[in-house]
Formats: structure tokens, C-alpha cells, sequence
């Protein structure tokens, strides 16, 4: 029903024309119309805000939808407990063949390069092979530049539990201004670390992992920053996690 109301606000318009003129995720309205992704309640609640469409047009219930006229008595066993999630509909399997769509950008990794055989000396680079996909409008909503955006692996059980080895993060290299407790990427002397930040007097900063534990706290001077070659590339905005 939602996404027939969507079908019939469309007209004569292409998807590309509807999801222009209200400044919609074209690839996210194309798998809701082809039945690709369901249209929940607060999904259904923002179109209705960025369409301007009156309240309930598209979160009025169906008869489908109605809750049954008689329930069981609320008690611990059969409560109702509210969802805490929402389903967008299949995960699209793709490689570097797969053509990107309108809304979509290639985004690069940063990587370890050693500069010589043997000398234990590595430099960070971007790499020309490992990439990832991201929608326009997710860096748009996190005010990141598409030029500006890049992609680390995090090594190691320093970050655990919050990012386990071999997670993802994107990073912001246009956002390196450190705000006290953001999480950053980092260049150490050649080693690529994410870290959460703290700025000191003087111009240093504190460098802290969630594993503390093993991981105790380390706090560079503005001198000894730049003896150690330690440069902010920049925040973290997005991190995946696969266990």
C-alpha cells in the first residue's frame, strides 16, 4: 500500500526525477519500488517529510497492519516488546566490475607501503586496488566530501571490543580538528593507527584505546609529535564490523 502511494505521487516522473526533485537516495527509492526493501514505519515517516506530505499518508496503518481486535493479557510472558530494528531489504553482492549507480562513490584505502626490502621503514599510501562503496547521500549526511573521504582496516585488539581486528572505518581527511574522545586515524611514522584523541596544553595530544588494559594510554608534546612523525589524517565517521 505505502509504496503504491509512493507509485502514484511519482506519475509520469522517472525515478531519477522524483528521487532529484526531493533530494532522495535514487538506488534506496528504486529497491523500495521494485520490492527490494520494505518501507517501515520510520522510514515511511521521513518520506513523508521530505515529500510534504500531510502526517499518515504513508504510516496510516492498512487493514493488513491493523492490530487484532483481541490480545492476550500483558504479562511478563507474552508482553509485546517494541523492535529495536528495521529491515531494509537484502544485502546486493557486487565486485569491482559491478557499475557504480548514480548515487554511488568509489572510496580508497590508505595502506602500509615499506619504502625498502629489509629496512623495516613503511610510509602510508593510498591504494589502487582496494576500494569500497558509499552512497552520496551517507557522506553527504556526515558532511564529508566524497574527495575527501578514505578507508582504514584497523590491525590488532587495541580497539577492541568497540572495533575488532580487521574492521573497517572510514575516515574524514577533511576533519582534522580533534574534538576530546572522537576516534581519528592516524599516520605514526609510517604506521597506520585509529586511536580516540585528547588534546593536552601545550599543543599534544593523548592517545587512547579501548583495550586499556593492554593498551595503556600514551601522551605525545607538540615537540615530540613531530620527532615521531605523528599526523592526524583525520576522524572517523563510519566503521563496519564483521564478527
Amino acid at each position: 500500500m505505502r509504496v503504491q502511494v509512493l507509485r502514484d505521487l511519482m506519475g509520469e516522473k522517472t525515478q531519477k526525477e522524483f528521487a532529484d526533485q526531493y533530494n532522495l537516495d535514487a538506488s534506496y527509492l528504486s529497491q523500495l519500488l521494485n520490492g527490494h526493501r520494505s518501507l517501515g514505519e520510520k522510514a515511511a515517516a521521513n518520506l513523508e517529510a521530505k515529500i510534504g506530505l500531510a502526517e499518515g499518508t504513508l504510516t496510516a496503518p492498512s487493514s493488513s497492519m491493523r492490530a487484532p481486535t483481541s490480545r492476550a493479557p500483558q504479562t511478563p510472558e507474552n508482553e509485546i516488546v517494541p523492535s529495536n530494528a528495521e529491515y531494509l531489504g537484502p544485502i546486493d553482492v557486487w565486485d569491482d566490475d559491478t557499475p557504480l549507480d548514480d548515487d554511488e562513490v568509489y572510496v580508497p584505502f590508505l595502506k602500509e607501503v615499506e619504502l625498502s626490502a629489509g629496512s623495516g621503514r613503511t610510509a602510508v599510501h593510498q591504494s589502487h586496488k582496494q576500494k569500497l562503496r558509499f552512497g552520496k547521500m551517507t557522506l553527504r549526511r556526515q558532511n564529508v566530501q566524497a574527495n575527501e573521504a578514505v578507508c582504514v582496516t584497523v590491525n590488532g585488539n587495541s580497539m577492541e571490543p568497540v572495533l575488532p581486528h580487521g574492521s573497517t572505518v572510514g575516515v574524514d581527511q577533511g576533519c582534522t580538528t580533534i574534538t576530546d574522545g572522537k576516534m581519528y586515524a592516524l599516520n605514526h611514522g609510517g604506521q597506520l593507527r585509529v586511536k580516540t584523541l585528547y588534546r593536552l596544553p601545550g599543543g599534544g595530544i593523548r592517545m587512547r584505546s579501548y583495550n586499556r588494559e593492554e593498551h595503556p594510554d600514551e601522551e605525545y608534546s607538540a615537540t615530540e609529535l613531530l620527532k615521531n612523525e605523528i599526523i592526524v589524517i583525520g576522524k572517523v565517521f563510519w566503521y563496519s564490523v564483521l564478527l
